[in-house]
């Protein structure tokens, strides 16, 4: 039987104080899948009243921000204006382009009652023609994504295109991005038709083409190949898959600027160190430059 994955990769985790962060990209042999660059699994986690998310005012460039939630809400504001409360199923998609600034924090009803924070937050790389882009932020409730329905399974397109079907989310690249919802023992395929393609198992046990892939593990598909997913039985499964076009060259990372010319990553840090890149509106604090990265 041909190995269904170039690599598992394990995410490194941290403690952010109100609950735990997973991270599997960037990983070791692969920084990178498809235009994807950073997979961050936030939680899950139980705040207790009064208690909550508080991420300041921090600069982005060269990346789109994806959040998406399966449990709590979270509300996003930006230098732009935008103030969007997401819940689960939906996706907030913030593309930083040349700059942006944003805040996450739970929002005040949900922090006085306390509540469960659950979700997944990636960073995907804009391609070199549109590192300089625009900055833009779009909201999708849940009810606009499309779902596939197959028997025992429920695919929901958040990003990109699959199983024949788009997601009304604007993207720079060829993207497969998938939240998967499976039934103890049910099983689905998933196609080649992206270059690249990882398969991150949120909770529950699965095994792909019957090797068998861990918790909060992020499998990277060999391409080409069309895999089976299978759940183990008696017990349900959620996965994300991921991917798409790889990324157009190399790409330098620092603290939370991504760009193909190191220059520029020095320009943000400049600019954020002089509080050039905006300011969020009702926000008074920012998080400063560290001192290293």
């Amino acid at each position: 039987m041909t190995q269904p994955f170039l690599a598992v990769l394990k995410p490194h985790t941290s403690d952010i104080g109100a609950f735990t962060v997973q991270r599997s990209l960037p990983g070791m042999p692969f920084k990178t899948v498809g235009p994807f660059i950073f997979f961050d699994h936030m939680g899950p986690a139980t705040l207790s009243a009064g208690q909550g998310m508080d991420v300041r005012p921090h600069p982005h460039i060269g990346l789109a921000t994806v959040t998406y939630l399966f449990e709590g809400e979270i509300m996003h504001r930006d230098s732009l204006g935008s103030e969007q409360r997401i819940r689960p199923g939906d996706v907030n998609w913030m593309t930083a382009g040349r700059g942006i600034v944003h805040s996450e924090r739970t929002p005040a009803d949900v922090r006085e009652s306390g509540g469960p924070v659950h979700g997944i937050q990636t960073w995907v790389a804009l391609p070199r023609a549109d590192e300089q882009t625009e900055p833009a932020f779009s909201h999708h409730p849940a009810a606009t994504l499309p779902e596939i329905d197959l028997p025992g399974v429920r695919l929901r397109v958040i990003a990109g295109n699959a199983y024949g079907r788009q997601s009304p989310v604007r993207v720079f690249s060829g993207t497969l991005y998938v939240a998967v919802e499976m039934q103890a023992g049910a099983s689905f395929e998933v196609p080649p038709e992206h270059a690249e393609r990882g398969l991150y198992v949120v909770d529950g046990d699965v095994t792909v083409d019957a090797r068998a892939l861990p918790p909060q593990r992020l499998g990277v598909l060999a391409p080409g190949l069309s895999v089976t997913v299978t759940a183990a039985p008696g017990r349900a499964a959620r996965l994300m898959l991921l991917g798409g076009e790889p990324v157009d060259g190399e790409r330098y990372i620092w603290w939370n600027f991504v760009s193909s010319d190191r220059a520029r990553i020095e320009a943000a840090k400049a600019d954020w160190q002089a509080q050039r890149m905006g300011q969020v509106p009702g926000e008074t604090e920012w998080i400063p430059l560290p001192e290293r990265r």
